[in-house]
């Protein structure tokens, strides 16, 4: 089966994604989404929200602007364009993966906020140091839609990002945490008549590098290409 995947543009090492997703897969086509081709997502199969620079204070309703390693300047543009990307497949029923900056924004859209540093806040550090990914262990909630995927209630994740969910939206629940209390991972509350939604703030792009087998790539890969044929199947 022919699939069509759109990937967000990312400031942050955009290559690393069409490369996990397509893989050794003929069958699958990648567009690079980015707010000059917005309706090429009408050719979309399933979406990809990609890691990058944090999204804009305004958009969780926060006027602080001066935080700790808050970038120089913020992205509104993409912040703007990747919203209505999430809002175009969520009402489309396209299967949606968010990573990283992709699962704050998902949190932000549905009216959930952010913590803006996480080290700030109390917690460990998350962050990677001298371009290596930082690690630690994840617990994943049993009655999870990242459980049936994974099949284990514990793993090893990579860790790069230094802001971190808040109050989460009232449409998701959490689906795994890190032993400081971070949440590490997003889907819908409730599922019923809902597209494939998984979102992760790890980066399983590039654990697939290191960890080809570690199933928080291998598998998340498989069954997000999974729910999109079986979405398209329905078509």
């Amino acid at each position: 089966m022919q699939l069509t995947i759109g990937i967000t543009e990312t400031e942050a090492h955009y290559a690393n994604y069409p490369i996990w997703i397509k893989g050794n897969n003929a069958d699958i086509e990648i567009i690079k989404l980015t707010s000059s081709n917005f309706d090429d997502i009408k050719k979309c199969d399933g979406i990809v929200l990609t890691g990058g620079i944090d999204t804009h204070p305004r958009f969780y309703h926060n006027q602080r602007l001066d935080y700790p390693l808050a970038p120089d300047k913020f992205n509104e543009a993409r912040d703007e364009f990747e919203l209505k990307i999430f809002e175009y497949a969520t009402k489309n029923s396209i299967p949606v993966l968010a990573v990283c900056r992709g699962m704050q924004l998902v949190n932000v859209a549905l009216g959930g906020d952010l913590i803006q540093d996480i080290e700030e806040s109390g917690k460990q550090d998350h962050r990677k140091h001298g371009g290596i990914d930082g690690q630690h262990e994840i617990s994943v909630t049993k009655n999870s839609l990242l459980y049936q995927i994974i099949g284990n209630e514990k793993g090893l994740i990579n860790s790069a990002h230094h802001q971190a969910l808040g109050k989460i939206s009232t449409d998701l629940m959490v689906s795994a945490i890190s032993p400081d209390g971070i949440a590490e991972g997003l889907e819908w509350k409730d599922k019923e008549n809902k597209s494939f939604l998984l979102c992760v703030q790890w980066h399983p792009e590039r654990l697939a590098q290191n960890q080809p087998n570690n199933p928080f790539t291998a598998e998340i890969r498989k069954q997000f290409l999974n729910a999109i044929k079986k979405t398209k199947s329905k078509i």
